[in-house]
C-alpha cells in the first residue's frame, strides 16, 4: 500500500514581502513536519504542531513574534550525541518500500515508534528547528524562543531511537550551542510526564549540562521503565549530581505539586548551577486532560513554571515541544506559555494543597540531591505529618500574645460567646474594658491583623530571619489613647480561624464577620448605656461595621455618633446598601463632615472623635430608655 499526502511547505512562514516584527522572541514552525503520520491514527499526530500553531496565529501571538527558517539537522551535528550507526538507520526509512515498513512494522511497535515515508523528513527537520531556535537565544539574536516541533526527541538515546523519538532534538541542540557558542552551561527542563532517558543518558557524566527532569515513575513501571528516571538516578564520572529526576510515584499530580517541586528543588539547584541557557523539554502530557499522562497540571501552572525558569540565565529561554497529545490541552498550555515568554505575567494560580504522596517525593529527592547541592535543605521539605499536634499557627501565637497584652496592660477581659460557631471562629478575639456598660461612651474598634513584617535568609527559600521579624500594630496606641481619654472599648479582631469544613446538620454562618457584630450588638452594644458610640473599622473590619448599621438601623441611628474608616490595604470604604434610613444616617455624617481623609491615621482620629464627642455632651443626652423597649 502506497501512504501519500499533500501539503503546503510554506505554511507557518510569513509571506516573502512582509515585514518581520521587531522583537526579542522567535518561534520555529514548518508544516513539512506534518509528513511524518500513521494513515490508521496514532496520539503523535500532525495535529499536534497544527493546533499550537493554529492558536498562537488566532491570538495574533505570531504577529509578536520573529519566525525562524526551519532546517535539516547536519550528520556533524547529529552526531555530536548519536552513533553514525544510529544517523544510518534514520535515514534508511525515507527509502524502505512498502513491504519492508510491513515486514519491520513489530520491531519499530517493540520500540513505541511508527514510520512511513516522510519519517525521515520530520525527524531532521525537528532536530534541525530545536538547534536553530537554541542559536537564535545563544548567540543574542533574541531573549527567548519556541521550537514547534515534531517528532519529539527526549526519549532518543545516543544508539536508539524510541517512543516517539528518532533524533534527541534538545540534546543534540544544546551540544551545537557549546561548539559554536561562548555558552558552556546549560539547564535542560525536562516536564513531559515520561523521564527523558535519552537526554539524561546524552548527559550523564557531563558537569556542563544540567538535567532535571519531573516525570511519572510509579516504581519504573511507567514508561519508559526501569530504574534510570529513579530519584537515586544522579550521573556518574563527572556528571554526578547534574542529573536531578523527581519521580512521581503515582498518577493525578497537578500545579500545586509542581509548583511545590519547583520551589523546593529545580529552582534551588538551578540558582546554585548558573546556567548561561535554559531549555525546556515542554512535553505536556501532564496537562489536564491528557489520557496518557494521567495528571493535572493546568495552562496556568506550565506559565508559573515557565515564568520562574524565566528568571534564570539572564532571561535566555528556549521552549522546545516534546509530547502532549490531548490537542485541546497541548494547545492552550501552549499559549499559556507563549504568553509567558512574551511577557505577559502568568494568571493566579489560586490556593493550591499539595498530596502527601508528592511532599513525600519532594522530600526524600531533596534528602539525595542534598549530597550534591547547597541550596537543596531537606529539614525544608519534610512531610508535615505527625506534626499537627505539637505545632501552633502563627495566627494564634499572636492571639494569644494580644489577649495577654490587652490584659496585663488594661485589665481588658474576654468577652464569651454563647453562639457555638461564632466562639469556635473567634474566641480569645473579642475583648472589653470592665466599664463596658457603665460607660457613657463606647468605642467599638473592629479590624484584623497588624502588618507582619519578616525578613528571609533567602528569597529562593523563603526561610525566616526571626530575630528581623516583626508586627507593626496600629492598634497598641489607639488602645492606650482610649483609656487614657478613660472611654469604655470594645475590640475586635475578625480573623477567623479556620474550623471544620465538613458538611454539618447545623446551619453554616454565610458571612461570620457580619454575624459576629450583630451578635455583640444585640448582647453587648445595645445593652449598654452607652450615650455616645464610636464606630472605628480598620481595613476588612471596615465593611461590617457598615453590614451592622444596616442590620440595625434604628439603634444605630441613635446611639452611634462617628464612623471611622481606616481603609488601610482596601480600595474603597464601606458603603451601606438602599435601607433609607441608614443611608440618611450616613449621609448625615457626609453633610456635617464627618467623614474625613486622614493621612495621620492616629492624630486624625482622636481630633475627629474629640470634635464629635463635644458636639454630643453627655450632660445634654437623655439617657437611653431600656434596649428591650426597641424593636427591629
Amino acid at each position: 500500500m502506497l501512504w501519500t499526502w499533500t501539503l503546503n511547505i510554506h505554511q507557518g512562514q510569513p509571506p516573502l514581502d512582509a515585514k518581520q516584527p521587531d522583537c526579542n522572541v522567535g518561534y520555529i514552525y514548518s508544516a513539512e513536519m506534518t509528513c511524518h503520520f500513521h494513515p490508521e491514527g496514532h496520539p503523535e499526530k500532525p495535529e499536534r504542531i497544527e493546533r499550537i500553531w493554529r492558536a498562537l496565529v488566532d491570538r495574533n501571538y505570531t504577529v509578536k513574534m520573529k519566525w525562524l527558517p526551519i532546517r535539516a539537522v547536519r550528520k556533524e551535528e547529529a552526531m555530536l550525541i548519536h552513533s553514525e550507526d544510529h544517523w544510518n538507520k534514520v535515514l534508511a526509512i525515507q527509502h524502505m518500500t512498502d513491504q519492508e515498513r510491513a515486514d519491520s512494522e513489530e520491531y519499530y511497535e517493540q520500540l513505541s515508534l511508527y514510520v512511513m515515508g516522510g519519517t525521515t523528513r520530520a525527524a531532521l527537520l525537528s532536530c534541525g528547528g530545536a538547534i536553530e531556535a537554541c542559536l537564535a537565544v545563544a548567540r543574542g539574536s533574541l531573549r527567548k524562543s519556541f521550537a514547534i516541533v515534531r517528532p519529539p526527541g527526549h526519549h532518543a538515546e545516543p544508539e536508539e531511537h524510541m517512543g516517539f523519538c528518532f533524533f534527541n532534538n534538545v540534546a543534540v541542540a544544546a551540544r551545537v550551542v557549546q561548539q559554536v557558542t561562548s555558552i558552556k552551561k546549560i539547564l535542560i527542563l525536562d516536564w513531559d510526564v515520561h523521564h527523558g532517558n535519552g537526554t539524561q543518558r546524552a548527559f550523564n557524566d557531563d558537569s556542563s549540562v544540567l538535567y532535571i527532569s519531573l516525570h511519572r515513575y510509579e516504581r519504573g513501571t511507567f514508561y519508559p521503565c526501569g530504574p534510570f528516571g529513579g530519584m537515586s538516578s544522579c550521573g556518574e564520572g563527572r556528571g554526578l549530581g547534574y542529573s536531578v529526576n523527581i519521580p512521581w510515584p503515582e498518577a493525578g499530580m497537578g500545579d500545586a505539586e509542581y509548583i511545590h517541586a519547583f520551589q523546593k528543588i529545580v529552582m534551588p539547584i538551578a540558582m546554585e548551577f548558573a546556567p548561561e541557557l535554559v531549555i525546556i523539554s515542554a512535553g505536556f502530557d501532564a496537562a489536564k486532560g491528557d489520557e496518557l499522562g494521567e495528571c493535572f497540571v493546568t495552562p496556568t501552572g506550565y506559565a508559573h513554571m515557565t515564568h520562574m525558569l524565566s528568571g534564570l540565565a539572564g532571561g535566555r529561554l528556549v521552549v522546545a515541544l516534546e509530547g502532549g497529545y490531548n490537542l485541546d490541552s497541548i494547545s492552550n498550555s501552549a499559549v499559556a506559555v507563549t504568553r509567558v515568554i512574551l511577557g505577559e505575567p502568568p494568571d493566579p494560580l489560586g490556593s493550591l494543597t499539595v498530596k502527601d504522596t508528592a511532599t513525600e517525593t519532594i522530600w526524600l529527592v531533596a534528602r539525595e540531591q542534598s549530597k550534591y547541592w547547597r541550596n537543596v535543605d531537606p529539614k525544608l521539605c519534610e512531610p508535615r505529618e505527625g506534626f499537627e499536634n505539637s505545632s501552633f499557627s502563627v495566627q494564634e501565637i499572636l492571639k494569644a500574645h494580644r489577649q495577654y497584652y490587652l490584659y496585663t496592660n488594661y485589665e481588658m477581659m474576654q468577652i464569651p460567646l454563647m453562639n457555638q460557631e461564632l466562639e469556635q471562629k473567634f474566641s480569645t478575639q473579642i475583648m472589653c474594658t470592665s466599664d463596658i456598660f457603665e460607660n457613657d461612651t463606647l468605642i467599638v474598634f473592629v479590624h484584623e491583623f497588624g502588618n507582619l513584617r519578616m525578613e528571609l535568609e533567602s528569597a529562593l527559600e523563603c526561610n525566616v530571619e526571626l530575630e528581623r521579624s516583626y508586627l507593626i500594630d496600629f492598634s497598641r496606641e489607639l488602645v492606650s489613647w482610649v483609656r487614657k481619654e478613660k472611654y469604655a472599648l470594645l475590640d475586635v479582631n475578625l480573623f477567623a480561624k479556620p474550623v471544620d469544613t465538613r458538611p454539618s446538620r447545623s446551619k453554616q454562618t454565610d458571612d461570620p464577620a457580619k454575624e459576629i457584630m450583630t451578635y455583640l450588638w444585640d448582647n453587648y452594644i445595645q445593652l449598654s448605656t452607652a450615650q455616645r458610640v464610636i464606630f472605628i473599622g480598620h481595613g476588612p473590619g471596615c465593611q461590617p461595621l457598615v453590614d451592622l448599621a444596616d442590620r440595625r438601623s434604628v439603634g444605630v441611628n441613635r446611639t452611634v455618633k462617628a464612623m471611622i474608616q481606616i481603609v488601610s490595604h482596601q480600595k474603597m470604604p464601606g458603603v451601606p446598601s438602599e435601607n433609607p434610613d441608614i443611608l440618611q444616617w450616613y449621609r448625615k455624617f457626609i453633610d456635617q463632615s464627618n467623614t474625613r481623609l486622614m493621612i495621620a491615621a492616629l492624630p486624625g482620629i482622636k481630633q475627629f472623635t474629640r470634635e464629635t464627642l463635644e458636639q454630643y455632651p453627655v450632660s445634654a443626652v437623655s439617657r437611653v430608655p431600656p434596649m428591650n423597649t426597641i424593636t427591629y
